[in-house]
Order: structure tokens, then C-alpha cells, then sequence
């Protein structure tokens, strides 16, 4: 996804390098051509600032916790109209990398701890902060004063379906209502 103009930024610790008694502390903050390379990779139209500032903990006598914050203001295409959409994102990572994990199966899975990966040999904070970054982002993000609006799709001589027309019991409402009043037209004396 990168080119030789715009690499992926880097910064990686070996694991067996890592201080076992005290903090590692990180601060990555990509250039501008890294920023680029990260926003190519996520489909943003822009990344004007990008930080993930923390530390890697020791935990017992193997494992290790990352805890930093993210800060990043990010320009993403509005989901319907394709116009720019800046936001400004604020998270706390934590993260937690054990010796000897093994990753859940079968049922297993439905239990698994998010935050907990297998301890690998070199913990790359710029693929982590980018991993962050991608969870972070709104998903649908929308430009002000832009409305989804209604498809509607049919083939040749087929009434297309409404919304209304997939929500079959929204009549009922009325209907009740109708039920409950009292016809003030009518009398029961006869």
C-alpha cells in the first residue's frame, strides 16, 4: 500500500532487550511522509498529527503491558458524499503481551481477552498506534447537513420496495390508536 515516497514509519523493540525492572518509555509521533503512509493505509483523505506517547511495563518475570495515550486529528471521506470529514480522536491503549499464550479456540474464543496477545519478539509501536488509529476512527463518518436518504432498487416492471413496506406491523400503531378512542359520533343508547 506504500510506495518508496511514503514508507511506513517504524519504531520496534526486541522484547529480550526490554528493561525487566523498569518502564520503557515511547513517544512515536510520525513525520509527515510517515503520517501520509499511515493515512494512505486507512483510506483517510488526510492525518495532520498523529501521537502515541506511553510506556512498556514489565509484568512478573516475561510479559509486558503497553500503556500510552493516542492523540491524532484525522480527515476521513464522509460515507455518502465523499466530502472531508475532520475529527479529532482522544484513546487510551492497553494493551497486554504474555509469554506462553496460546490463542483460544472453538468455544474458547467468545471469551477471549481483547487486550492480550502472544509476546512477540519485537513489539512494533508504529503497527500497534496504526491498529489503534484504525479501531478509533468512526465508521460511518458523515459531513454536516448530509442525509443517507432512501435507495430503492427493483428490476423491470416490480415495485420497488419503501422502507414502510419492510416494517409490516407499523400500522398496528394507528390502528390501536383508533381502537382506544371512543367514536364520539355513536351512541350505545338504543
Amino acid at each position: 500500500m506504500t510506495d518508496a515516497n511514503h514508507p511506513m514509519p517504524s519504531l520496534a523493540y526486541r522484547t529480550q532487550t526490554l528493561a525487566s525492572r523498569k518502564p520503557t518509555r515511547f513517544d512515536f509521533r510520525p513525520n509527515a511522509a510517515g503520517r501520509a503512509a499511515i493515512a494512505a493505509a486507512l483510506g483517510l483523505l488526510d492525518l495532520p498529527a498523529f501521537r502515541v506517547s506511553g510506556e512498556i511495563r514489565p509484568v512478573g518475570r516475561q510479559d509486558f503491558d503497553l500503556v500510552a495515550e493516542l492523540t491524532a486529528e484525522a480527515v476521513q471521506p464522509c460515507s455518502v458524499s465523499l466530502a472531508p470529514v475532520p475529527c479529532t480522536l482522544r484513546e487510551t491503549l492497553h494493551r497486554r503481551f504474555v509469554a506462553g499464550y496460546t490463542t483460544p479456540e472453538g468455544d474458547e474464543v467468545e471469551m477471549a481477552d481483547e487486550e492480550t496477545d502472544p509476546l512477540p519478539e519485537v513489539l512494533d509501536i508504529a503497527e500497534i498506534a496504526t491498529e489503534a488509529l484504525a479501531l478509533a476512527l468512526p465508521l460511518y463518518p458523515r459531513a454536516p447537513g448530509v442525509e443517507l436518504g432512501e435507495a430503492v432498487f427493483a428490476g423491470p416492471g416490480v415495485a420497488p420496495l419503501a422502507d414502510a413496506d419492510l416494517k409490516p406491523f407499523s400500522g398496528l400503531a394507528g390502528l390501536a390508536d383508533k381502537l382506544k378512542k371512543p367514536d364520539s359520533g355513536s351512541s350505545s343508547e338504543g
